[in-house]
């Protein structure tokens, strides 16, 4: 089924058609071109370094697709004799400084041609005339053709119009189909029209749409959709398909508002209808370029009186950002404040309290800040206050110098607070992670010295496998840990891996302490393993609970394993008397073998 072609803009954007390339860049001749160019390879790059090497200003060096030689034939009227070898064609783009030297380089480069026994044929154009006269002549075809040369040499002027051209193509493709042209105009500006563009410049480029028919959607909906199509998709297709890393830059107007703009004297529509250059154009883009030109397109004076306004307002803009620069100022000063008092253990207060917060915590507790610094933060939280409540209506530029430099001491002033108070979270911590880890120690070990408390953790536990042998590092990591904090031997990072050891060791001492403690009761208690696992089977008054190593619980009744809680096994082990043992029945052992198959009874 044919689709129905789209009757309006509205309708248009509702299709999805995909790049086609146009009739210079058609699949079968772009293949044939490139077969061409390939049996020339050799003798094009030697041609290459030639001219490049003699015109090392040459911006572009190329060869043109094979059915573009025609047109270019037709334009410079060549003779018949040559056209009739079939040359092959080729495109140098020179600056428009060079052109006074257009007869010398032309004759130069002719010689090169004639040394190198090649039927080449040269077309010499220069980037800010020679070329853009075919957009201002509508002879957008020709400058097709060029973007489509395949590039012996390119200082990034090439690839820069390529992208734009493969762009315009896509945008044509999707909105210009039949007898429907809801293109108005496509055109480009900037460095590339001044023939400076480069690899790494961006290329702006313009797109009116002529949204005279559109009466189903309002203007904000159509740009959106419009700029969603044009700007997010097919700039990336279009920078995929040139394989240029030019950044390209896409503007797209609503004929109406453009028009609009223009009339309202927006400085940016007269300096596009003033520099750029039509790469598609429906009769709208050019007669504007005349028109101003000729002095013709004048502001209304209603933008006359806007503008005049603006000069009246130069006043009341400076006072207004003069404030904005004090509010800068204020929470450069503020926020930074508030992280040092999260670092020192604090929430950050609000800056209603901020100041005398600050003074409890950060000056008088911690005493890494000084009176100056809290007068400070005092000032601009009071002005900041003051414009807040309407007080403060204007700030003298003075004032603002002297804030920006009052800014710049605190910051640095944070800079050395933020240092001290590292220093005293990390002794804090230090502190805590050694008595923690060492009054636990003490309570399995006895009441000894650290040397003494490592030695016998060596001996009772990493020796015997009942602690992971990498613990002993870590106790002595920690035992050293408070000495290297106060010579600050230790990065941020070093403390913090510490501290996850210290944890890891912590809770280990902590299970055994528990276990120790567990079978000091003289409990009935059995360690079983099975399939590579560890579990334990604690008999008490309330009947028999299992241990699995992940943590997990479960309790046996009437011969299978059943849901229990961590609570309900701490109220068992109280309800059981001390120094009393269980001995298990073979029922227990059934069941275990039932529901965790062979196991192993650890002595």
């Amino acid at each position: 089924m044919n689709e129905k072609k789209p009757e309006t803009l509205a309708d248009n954007l509702s299709t999805s058609r995909n790049y086609e390339l146009n009739k210079v860049r058609d699949n079968s001749e772009k293949e044939k071109q490139r077969e061409d160019v390939n049996k020339l390879k050799a003798k094009l790059e030697d041609f290459k370094k030639k001219v490049v090497k003699k015109f090392s200003f040459a911006k572009v060096l190329g060869v043109l697709p094979a059915n573009a030689a025609q047109m270019f034939e037709e334009d410079e009227a060549m003779p018949k004799e040559i056209t009739e070898t079939k040359p092959t064609h080729l495109i140098m783009i020179i600056p428009e400084e060079q052109y006074k030297n257009l007869n010398k380089i032309k004759q130069e480069v002719v010689q090169i041609v004639k040394d190198s026994g090649e039927n080449f044929w040269i077309h010499i154009k220069t980037a800010e005339v020679d070329l853009w006269n075919y957009g201002l002549d509508s002879k957008y075809e020709f400058i097709d053709s060029i973007s489509a040369s395949f590039p012996l040499h390119d200082d990034g002027f090439l690839g820069a119009l390529r992208v734009a051209n493969i762009h315009k193509t896509l945008v044509l493709n999707w909105l210009n189909v039949g007898r429907t042209r809801y293109v108005a105009t496509y055109a480009i500006g900037g460095s590339l029209v001044r023939g400076t563009a480069d690899s790494t410049s961006d290329v702006d480029t313009f797109i009116i749409i002529d949204d005279t028919d559109v009466k189903r959607m309002s203007r904000i909906e159509l740009l959106e959709r419009l700029r969603g199509k044009i700007v997010s998709e097919f700039v990336k297709e279009a920078s995929a398909l040139a394989g240029v890393k030019n950044i390209l830059n896409v503007q797209v107007y609503l004929l109406t508002d453009f028009w609009q703009n223009v009339k309202d004297a927006n400085p940016v529509m007269f300096t596009f209808i003033r520099d750029g250059v039509p790469l598609y154009d429906r009769g709208t883009f050019i007669p504007w370029k005349r028109l101003l030109q000729m002095g013709r397109i004048k502001p209304s004076p209603e933008a006359i009186d806007l503008y005049m306004k603006e000069g009246e307002r130069t006043n009341e803009l400076v006072k207004r950002r003069m404030l904005d620069a004090m509010i800068d100022v204020y929470y450069g000063i503020v926020t930074p404040t508030q992280a040092m008092m999260m670092l020192s253990g604090h929430a950050p207060p609000v800056p209603k309290t901020i100041v005398e917060e600050v003074k409890k915590a950060l000056v008088d507790k911690e005493k890494v800040m000084t009176m100056k610094e809290l007068k400070t933060l005092e000032k601009v939280v009071k002005l900041f206050k003051d414009y807040e409540h309407g007080k403060l209506k204007e700030v003298k530029g003075k004032e603002i110098d002297d804030l920006v430099k009052e800014g710049e001491e605190y910051s640095k002033k944070m800079k050395e607070v933020r240092a001290k108070l590292e220093k005293n979270v990390q002794e804090n911590q230090a502190e805590k992670i050694d008595e923690t880890t060492f009054s636990l120690m003490k309570k399995i070990f006895g009441n000894k010295s650290k040397e003494a408390l490592i030695a016998e953790m060596n001996k009772e536990l990493i020796k015997k496998g009942k602690v992971q042998e990498r613990m002993l590092s870590i106790v002595k990591e920690v035992s050293n840990l408070k000495k290297k904090v106060k010579t600050k031997k230790l990065s941020q990072s070093d403390i913090q891996r510490i501290t996850r050891d210290a944890f890891e060791l912590i809770d280990a001492l902590t299970e055994y302490s528990q276990r120790k403690e567990l079978v000091s009761l003289e409990r009935g208690i059995v360690q079983i393993n099975y399939n590579g696992k560890k579990a334990e089977v604690v008999a008490t008054e309330e009947g028999v609970f299992v241990i699995f190593s992940d943590g997990k619980l479960k309790k046996i009744e009437n011969k299978k394993f059943v849901e229990t809680t961590r609570e309900k096994f701490e109220e068992a082990l109280s309800k059981t008397k001390e120094k009393l043992k269980f001995d298990f029945s073979s029922d227990v052992f059934e069941t275990l073998r039932k529901e965790l198959g062979e196991f192993k009874v650890l002595m």
